[in-house]
């Protein structure tokens, strides 16, 4: 279901259509998801987010500084993302822009997904040295990546992620070098 949500988001994917992909006849879906459609989204969501953890765990602590691990993410997120036609953005934000008031657990899955990303953003920072404001990076990291990412797929270019890269990358490593007190 992942792959549906981030092609199509939560209200664009048809009940049929999960269950044909997961070739699981209607009783299988209610069976281990009594919750239905919201319950499988949420399990896809913190599944999504799982992965998403699982890579930066990787890129974050085998980069040189935290800078050059984004940089790789946000290469990689634009491949990803032209290799798809530019169908296929971020799963959190393409659900959460259709998601409402009453959709509480899926905003829970969502609000706990993008915490658990600056999160790991903001340790990283913080492990590189002491920086003054590393939760107030990592969720400046986390905006400009989203709105990037979603400029680039309207725009069917990875333009606008290359221009945030190339101006938001610059201004991390500034902050890096004249943040970092004994």
């Amino acid at each position: 279901m992942g792959d549906a949500l981030q092609r199509k988001g939560l209200h664009g994917v048809g009940l049929s259509e999960i269950l044909a992909a997961a070739g699981t006849p209607k009783g299988g879906l209610y069976h281990h998801f009594p919750g239905g459609k919201t319950e499988l989204a949420v399990a896809a969501i913190e599944q999504q987010v799982a992965e998403l953890c699982a890579l930066l765990d990787k890129l974050l602590p085998a980069a040189s500084d935290p800078v050059a691990a984004l940089e790789l993410w946000t290469t990689r997120a634009q491949q990803l993302l032209a290799a798809s036609g530019f169908q296929r953005g971020c799963p959190l934000a393409t659900v959460a822009l259709e998601s409402e008031v009453d959709d509480i657990a899926i905003r829970k899955a969502l609000a706990d997904g993008f915490a658990a990303i600056r999160e790991r953003l903001a340790l990283a920072f913080q492990a590189s040295g002491k920086i003054a404001n590393a939760a107030g990076l990592a969720a400046l990291i986390v905006a400009a990546y989203e709105g990037a990412l979603l400029q680039a797929r309207v725009a069917g270019s990875v333009a606008p992620m290359e221009l945030v890269s190339a101006t938001l990358f610059p201004l991390l490593r500034t902050q890096l070098q004249g943040n970092v007190h004994d």
